[in-house]
């Protein structure tokens, strides 16, 4: 058996080679890419900045998301002078892809795929021309920046591009695997895990950070999901309306201001909203509220406008934010038009603001005296009656109209109705 002596010098490049003395962070990339996962890595990314680490790696497994937010992170990548590596540990696809590319270095595990990094809208179709060509230049930036073959890159975005040899015939995107990525160097290793690809990097020794989001990121990157947003705002629109027809403030209500609180408190904690729109937000809701003590209507309609214009500048992007308002309006139309058939608009807050009193005789409403007690008396007509003329009875004047006969001067007359105004008479014979 023999034992292998080393001089103290020796021994401290032996551990520097392994890494040791170094700060290394692990960052999980996992789950959709948007702007909650944006600012979760720009935490961690600006944490290991200040805390002197040597390297950061990305454990990357996502289905892709969205094309802005992965295109911040990308930025927040290029700028790191920190040396940055990609480990695939599933998937890297879409939006995940272009995360990957951007780093210094890229790692496998023998079953991780990379690429189909086609644009596809919220309602699941290709993208616009424009969008597909300024998002494909992308992907082939990225390559290009980090020493790789742009074309592999390009042909993740493009269907046009044929690569038979890597299954990607025309009108497929490219997804390369483990072995295929490190063929075309667009991996620089498979290992089996973490354990391996630190020894790869020659970190065995390093100190390791892992990082996870916090509760409040978690919550916001799962509130400012593009689907969760519709949603959240058709709570907040159908909570308001069933509100305006229910007696009190109760569970509707409740639920919609919960709905707009949770709404405002995602995109806040992910970066998107900024005290500008929590201003507008509680500017608009006091107008609204103001719209119930001051008449005209105006004060409501700024109201309204000026919420809206706090959802705009909360949204990550301005084209889904007006799809998620839109879809919001409908279903308070809808749920305004049914409750309304049902319930009427006799309860809820409605009952505050709409006048519900007529004017009805039955009521006390009378725009002039009506003087019943004539009916019956006896009278003689001081003119002619055209139908219309004058008559006097019990010596006063009064303007009669016949019941549609001429009747002469001087003929001897009776009050046979009082409508309003009008005193009928009819002629006695």
């Amino acid at each position: 058996m023999f034992a292998l002596l080393l001089t103290p010098q020796q021994f401290a490049l032996a551990n520097k080679s392994n890494g040791g003395g170094k700060l290394v962070y692990v960052v999980p990339v996992e789950k959709e890419v948007e702007r909650g996962l944006e600012s979760f890595m720009e935490r961690v990314s600006k944490e290991a900045v200040e805390e002197g680490a040597h390297h950061i790696i990305f454990e990357i497994d996502t289905p892709g998301g969205r094309v802005d937010a992965a295109g911040h992170i990308a930025t927040l990548l290029q700028d790191l002078e920190i040396e940055t590596t990609s480990f695939i540990i599933n998937d890297a696809l879409s939006a995940g892809s272009y995360i990957a590319l951007n780093t210094d270095n890229i790692y496998m595990k023998p079953h991780a795929t990379m690429g189909a990094s086609g644009v596809i809208t919220g309602d699941g179709n290709a993208a616009d021309k424009k969008a597909q060509s300024a998002w494909i230049a992308k992907m082939g930036e990225a390559a290009e920046s980090k020493g790789r073959d742009p074309l592999y890159a390009i042909a993740m975005a493009d269907k046009e591009i044929d690569l038979p040899e890597y299954s990607a015939k025309k009108g497929d995107f490219l997804t390369l695997g483990a072995k295929n990525a490190l063929e075309v160097n667009y991996a620089e290793g498979i290992v089996q895990n973490r354990t391996e690809l630190l020894h790869e990097l020659g970190l065995s020794n390093a100190t390791i950070v892992e990082t996870e989001p916090t509760l409040a990121e978690e919550v916001a990157r799962f509130l400012t999901n593009p689907v969760v947003v519709p949603i959240l705002l058709s709570i907040a629109s159908l909570g308001l309306v069933v509100e305006l027809y229910s007696p009190g403030f109760g569970v509707p209500g409740t639920m919609g201001l919960i709905a707009l609180v949770l709404f405002f408190y995602g995109h806040v904690v992910a970066g998107l909203a900024g005290l500008e729109a929590v201003i507008l937000l509680i500017t608009g809701i006091a107008l609204i509220i103001a719209e119930f003590f001051v008449a005209g209507g105006i004060v409501g309609l700024l109201g309204v406008g000026a919420v809206i214009g706090s959802l705009f500048l909360s949204g990550a992007s301005v084209t889904h934010m007006a799809f998620s308002i839109g879809i919001a309006f409908l279903v308070a139309i809808i749920a305004s038009i049914i409750l309304f058939k049902s319930i009427g608009m006799e309860k809820g807050l409605f009952r505050h603001i709409i006048l519900k009193d007529s004017t009805k005789t039955e009521l006390g409403y009378v725009a002039h005296t009506n003087r019943l007690e004539l009916i019956g008396l006896e009278g003689k007509t001081l003119t002619a009656l055209r139908p219309s003329g004058v008559a006097v009875f019990q010596d006063e004047h009064l303007d009669v109209i016949s019941e549609g006969t001429f009747i002469d001067k001087d003929k001897p007359v009776k009050i046979v109705k009082i409508e309003g105004i009008r005193v009928v008479v009819r002629e006695k014979g």
